[in-house]
């Protein structure tokens, strides 16, 4: 993935974040709301997630445990598995933060030696990427809590939705001056 379209991808990714939460729809609102416990999303992301995961374990070199591939294959298949029949609470959200961490490596991977003033706020936003992913899987409940503080106050959707939406612009501009 190239500078360019990583930025790109990010910028369109916040902007349309942004302008959903700026606007918030009844749609957004009830899928938002329901995201946390539903099945159907939880399988979905879990698939995703377990997806590339697996995908990145096959592609390890002898640098990377790739002398152990097959056991860590095997290993990530089972716990997959086994957190959809053990661990269905916030399972989605636990998915959703392995993607999350999935991009932001690819982000990180698209800005490895480029200049510093090209790169800078694709990785400042890989690294919030990184630190949310961390946190909602630790503490997944935290997604709902925020949920929760959206369908209650204007203010915090609003300024949330708008904060995302300028960075958004801002990285989709960014290109334009590599």
């Amino acid at each position: 993935m190239s500078l360019v379209f990583a930025t790109l991808v990010a910028g369109i990714f916040l902007l349309i974040l942004g302008l959903a939460l700026i606007l918030y729809p009844a749609p957004v609102r009830n899928a938002l709301t329901a995201f946390p416990r539903s099945r159907t999303a939880a399988f979905v992301l879990l698939v995703a997630a377990t997806g590339l995961v697996l995908f990145n374990v096959s592609k390890l070199g002898e640098a990377d445990f790739g002398k152990y591939k097959n056991i860590l294959f095997a290993f990530f298949l089972m716990l997959s598995i086994g957190a959809w029949f053990r661990v269905p609470d916030f399972l989605g959200i636990r998915a959703l933060s392995v993607l999350g961490l999935i991009l932001a490596g690819q982000f990180l991977a698209a800005a490895y030696l480029q200049l510093p003033t090209t790169r800078l706020f694709l990785v400042v936003f890989s690294y919030v990427i990184v630190l949310l992913s961390l946190y909602l899987a630790a503490s997944p409940y935290r997604f709902r809590d925020a949920v929760a503080r959206f369908n209650s106050s204007n203010g915090i959707r609003q300024i949330t939705g708008g904060s995302l939406a300028v960075y958004g612009i801002i990285l989709c501009v960014m290109p334009l001056t590599y």
